[in-house]
């Protein structure tokens, strides 16, 4: 793991309930748990953690598959990628980190699982924050051609093991590299080169295999779970950013969609693509200090 990011953070490892998370955590002040998306790990918030670490204390978790965290097999069932499995995680760890209720942000797949845990959890979450997502469900149902084109990951990485592994294990560098530059919208020079370095370190013949795992529960255990709450509202405040060169802007009302999901809502796009704390890190910044 690189070390030249995080500096006055701590890394632990925290084992739950069927996972080991690993995490880096700095600061003072309430918690504020930041989440990652695809095809990244913890890394992606190494600008703004040090710097919301001035006013909280920030938790950085790779989610499980991710990163230097565990890598279950998937199985039938794709259960153990769940989005609630992964936020029972994250109220795991904060637990025996000795913390009550948190802020939380999500980016990408992090978003998901915020979504996911708002609605679990209720009682743990003080704000929350998604960033560049609308809900699975949504996004499902109003697939059309032009939305399968530009998410034609979402429908590539579902299909049955082993054979997105296979043909990603040819190249995953160019797999990673492809993703990060099709989906940003500022260019690579956006991706810091030791956190790419990270993200390619931790894009290994496991960490594959477990993130198509991670699309496949959420084409599948993940819409059951989505569809027994499709009435559920998020409680909490909800801050929801995105950006306003990505698919996300140009396929749905953001802010709309929200506000079927959740009571109170709030949000705007920011000048970058689909990875926003890194593409915009100041606009992102000044967002979440106001928000949380």
């Amino acid at each position: 793991m690189s070390e030249s990011f995080f500096e006055g953070f701590e890394q632990r490892r925290v084992v739950t309930r069927d996972a080991e998370i690993n995490l880096r955590i700095g600061g003072s002040g309430e918690p504020l748990v930041l989440l990652h998306g695809y095809p990244q790990t913890h890394v992606m918030w190494h600008v703004l953690a040090p710097k919301l670490a001035e006013r909280f204390t920030v938790i950085c978790p790779d989610l499980r598959g991710y990163g230097d965290s565990a890598k279950p097999p998937g199985g039938g069932t794709h259960a153990l990628y769940s989005k609630r499995a992964m936020a029972a995680d994250v109220v795991e760890v904060v637990d025996q980190l000795g913390f009550g209720r948190f802020g939380l942000v999500g980016h990408d797949r992090g978003a998901r699982v915020t979504h996911r845990l708002c609605l679990d959890h209720p009682e743990r979450v003080r704000r929350a924050c998604v960033i560049d997502i609308a809900p699975t469900l949504t996004m499902y149902r109003r697939t059309d051609m032009a939305f399968a084109s530009a998410y034609f990951h979402w429908f590539y990485l579902i299909q049955p093991y082993d054979l997105p592994e296979r043909m990603i294990a040819a190249d995953p560098s160019g797999w990673l590299r492809h993703c990060l530059g099709a989906w940003s919208k500022s260019g690579m020079e956006r991706f810091a080169p030791e956190a790419l370095a990270e993200y390619e370190r931790c894009f290994d013949r496991a960490g594959v295999h477990a993130t198509c795992e991670d699309y496949r529960a959420s084409a599948t255990i993940d819409l059951e779970h989505d569809e027994a709450d499709a009435g559920a509202r998020i409680d909490c405040p909800l801050l929801v950013l995105w950006g306003e060169k990505g698919v996300v802007e140009r396929t749905y009302d953001v802010l709309a969609v929200w506000r079927e999901k959740a009571e109170k809502v709030e949000g705007r796009a920011l000048p970058c693509g689909h990875f926003v704390p890194e593409e915009a890190p100041a606009e992102t910044l000044a967002a979440l200090e106001a928000f949380f």
